[in-house]
């Protein structure tokens, strides 16, 4: 691990101010926030609705600029729970959080009826008064109040020991076993593609310790039209070199790919692009349709095993987004994409004897979750506004609650690095983080220079030269 203990110092004495060694008492009793008595900017008060609290709600969340703060007062400097009563019967949407002026990221807000109260992470306040703010992002919710409440420390984790396909590979279980061992102690880097790892090297001189990869263009309706792929080449040359490899799936549907100007084939995993029914296919499993999910889930199986027959444990994430509706396999709903998940766990395992995968489910929402048994890690993928190098606590407390914090958690893609000293504080303790192709990690205003360098530098951020031989260190 690198050597830089006047940092650290400096990072864990920030630490020790803000969360005093009696945090586990809470401090402070819940303080409740009614949105009318608030600061509005471009919303309105209103009563429409039955089941708010106080005199009314706040709604009007559809220009850019519309905003809400509250102006709080706290006792001390340290880190309180964020909860938020509110109503989004429009759909899941999202908000932007501020805080004294500073992105805090978004916040998501899931369709109800009526209104409810959800955990919105915690928040670093400072002694005396602060502002809490929320701007429209994915507008039409209404805000009815914010609750605050000192956040006590978080106990140890409680991780599962084993992974749920008993017979995983003695490398799963090596990478497996090494993400546990960092678990809380530092995050891994990560970045999407190998030629954008290559230029952070070239260009901030490390190079990240999880390589992300895509199996898109080994998708049959790809194939057919010319499409050649070379990821499972270069997941092994970065296994050879030492590193860590992750797999999505841009799934092209297998059929029925609309193939018009906006709707290429070539975006036939969009939803938008194909007229592919996955959930007449599932239930319909003499179909075609059905046999053709099939045929595609055995050509990628196909993919893997040449990465198991060189010994290269996968990170394997199917199915990514799900919940955003999207992309075709989230768009019927949760039941048929957690059916689909659940199908393709069981082929690949029983089937094909696929033992080489590290099982990484892609959603905090409770209806999507596919069961305990069916997964290893838990994820999201934020993009929040260029430059919010916040903690994305909010999200990362979802998963933790999701599964009663059993399971790691990733950030498994971003635009926006999160900033390592404030990942410490919060205790968003996310295993790995990778960070999007292209623009994302290259244009200086998703993440600018001196963030890369700062990133990349620090103690708690694990690089590809860092990694321990785990296979070896780390097998049973």
């Amino acid at each position: 691990m690198k050597q830089k203990p006047l940092v650290l110092f400096l990072v864990l004495s920030m630490m020790a101010v803000l969360m005093p060694a009696n945090e586990s008492k809470l401090t402070a009793a819940p303080i409740v926030y009614e949105a009318e008595e608030a600061t509005l900017s471009g919303v309105e008060v209103l009563t429409e609705m039955e089941g708010y609290s106080g005199t009314g709600y706040v709604g009007g969340f559809d220009l850019a600029e519309d905003k809400l703060t509250f102006e709080v007062s706290v006792p001390e400097t340290a880190l309180y729970n964020l909860e938020i009563g509110y109503s989004s019967p429009y759909g899941d949407k999202y908000t932007s959080l501020m805080i004294n002026d500073e992105s805090q990221g978004e916040v998501a807000l899931k369709q109800n009826s009526g209104f409810t109260q959800i955990q919105a992470g915690k928040i670093l306040l400072q002694e005396g008064t602060n502002q809490i703010s929320f701007l429209t992002n994915w507008g039409w919710y209404f805000i009815d109040y914010i609750r605050l409440e000192q956040a006590a420390s978080p106990p140890p984790h409680t991780i599962n020991k084993e992974l749920v396909n008993s017979k995983a590979s003695k490398e799963a279980k090596a990478l497996y076993n090494y993400l546990k061992s960092e678990y809380g102690n530092h995050i891994l880097s990560g970045q999407q593609t190998l030629a954008d790892a290559n230029w952070i090297e070239e260009n901030i001189g490390k190079k990240p310790a999880v390589l992300g990869l895509d199996l898109m263009d080994y998708s049959p309706s790809r194939v057919e039209r010319g499409t050649t792929s070379s990821d499972v080449e270069h997941a092994i040359q970065w296994d050879q070199e030492g590193g860590i490899v992750t797999f999505a799936w841009h799934w092209n549907a297998p059929k029925d790919l609309i193939d018009e100007p906006g709707k290429e084939w070539w975006r036939g995993f969009y939803t938008d692009s194909t007229t592919f029914d996955l959930e007449y296919a599932l239930a319909n499993k003499n179909s075609e349709d059905y046999k053709l999910l099939i045929r595609d889930m055995d050509v990628i199986a196909d993919e893997l095993k040449r990465l198991e027959k060189s010994k290269v444990p996968v990170l394997w994430r199917p199915l990514h987004e799900a919940e955003g509706g999207w992309f075709w396999w989230g768009a019927k709903g949760p039941e048929p994409a957690k059916e689909l998940y659940r199908i393709m766990y069981d082929r690949f395992t029983k089937v094909h004897k696929l033992n080489n995968l590290i099982w990484v489910w892609n959603s905090e929402n409770p209806e999507w979750y596919p069961g305990d048994e069916y997964v290893d890690i838990v994820s999201v993928d934020s993009y929040p506004a260029a430059g919010d190098y916040g903690p994305v606590s909010s999200r990362y407390e979802n998963l933790k609650a999701l599964v009663n914090d059993r399971k790691l958690i990733a950030l498994t893609e971003n635009g926006p690095i999160p900033d390592p000293d404030l990942l410490q504080i919060y205790r968003a303790d996310w295993s790995w983080f990778v960070t999007w192709n292209g623009n994302f990690i290259n244009d200086g205003i998703q993440n600018k220079r001196e963030h890369l360098v700062k990133v990349y530098e620090s103690p708690y951020v694990i690089t590809l030269d860092e990694l321990p031989d785990w296979k070896k260190k780390f097998k049973k």
